[in-house]
């Protein structure tokens, strides 16, 4: 597909997210669906939450339409449209969560059932390239999937994080489908879900006037984490997983430190590299854009593997790439970033 498509996919979807999301920041404000500050949070005040509702609610819709409109060149429509409508009861039951909260396990049950469904929608072609037998890497495609989604949640603290994480996402997909010439099908949606997270992270920026909330958070984590598993299966498992490392490496290296101290690793916290950084720096914006930078080089050493490099050096880069932005952020110190 051309790149014109994909830039006005993406375009449009940038412009839909965020008058969808100025309407439901009114909508919010008036019924006073808000996040307070507490012991955990990285800001000040009372801010609007649930302005995934309007990220989703275009992402789904642009998804439904173009797999409708576009069955022949989109591969298998009924998959798309299956992943979708899940993506959205998902991102319902967790905005009951954004309003009431609800059970630890509850969340997690309701995460696997659409995990379960959504394996069936995925591609015919093994995840981890033939190394594990079929039911077996179904099951390890969905327990990478089931974290994600979680790690996505867990990893949206700081304004403007999401945007830049789920849009170098997207973009890296489309690069990647569009140079390969693999899972071509993939770009239009992943232009789509990019222009979206971004379009809504021109209100989430520094400071933020909406947050996302798990209804916007979960949801993306679903989405992109289809996104990401259909492109390993496609054969860019390398790609995929360089696309979203430092997510990858901050969450789960947080969460096993968590684990070993006997701390309730389930519950918010501010144990995260990113929101150490932020917390001592006083500025979500300069982290965000350290993430962007880190990002954009992850892409780059992805792109160079689809052009036949090195794949043992790509993954040393990329996680070199990774660590030292790990470091950065843990010896940062509230001088760094103050005046």
């Amino acid at each position: 597909m051309s790149w014109s498509l994909h830039i006005g996919l993406g375009l449009g979807a940038c412009i839909s997210a965020y008058l969808a999301t100025g309407a439901v920041l009114r909508l919010l404000t008036v019924r006073a669906i808000l996040d307070h500050s507490n012991e955990r949070s990285s800001h000040d005040g009372a801010v609007p939450r649930g302005g995934g509702i309007a990220v989703m609610a275009v992402i789904i819709a642009a998804w439904c339409t173009l797999a409708w409109l576009a069955p022949g060149k989109m591969g298998d429509s009924f998959n798309i449209i299956a992943i979708a409508l899940l993506a959205a009861g998902l991102a319902g039951f967790s905005f009951l969560d954004d309003l009431r909260g609800l059970p630890t396990l509850q969340r997690l049950m309701m995460q696997l059932l659409a995990v379960a469904l959504g394996c069936l929608a995925l591609p015919d072609s093994p995840v981890f390239q033939g190394l594990l037998p079929p039911a077996a890497d179904r099951l390890a495609a969905g327990f990478c999937w089931l974290w994600f989604l979680n790690l996505f949640n867990f990893m949206d603290g700081i304004d403007g994080i999401t945007a830049v994480e789920g849009g170098s996402i997207g973009l890296g997909i489309v690069l990647i489908t569009q140079i390969s010439g693999q899972a071509g099908e993939l770009g239009p949606l992943s232009a789509i879900a990019a222009g979206a997270v971004i379009g809504f992270g021109l209100l989430n920026w520094r400071p933020a006037r909406i947050f996302l909330g798990d209804v916007g958070s979960v949801g993306l984590g679903f989405l992109l984490g289809w996104l990401l598993l259909s492109l390993a299966a496609a054969g860019q498992w390398l790609p995929a997983l360089l696309l979203c490392l430092y997510y990858l490496a901050d969450a789960t290296w947080t969460l096993l430190r968590r684990m070993v101290r006997g701390e309730k690793f389930w519950q918010a916290h501010r144990s995260h590299f990113y929101q150490h950084a932020a917390l001592a720096c006083g500025d979500h914006s300069r982290i965000a854009l350290m993430i962007l930078a880190c990002n954009m080089l992850l892409i780059t050493i992805a792109l160079w593997t689809v052009l036949d490099g090195n794949q043992w050096l790509a993954l040393i880069l990329g996680g070199g790439t990774v660590a030292f932005l790990l470091w950065c952020f843990a010896r940062m110190k509230p001088q760094d970033g103050m005046e």
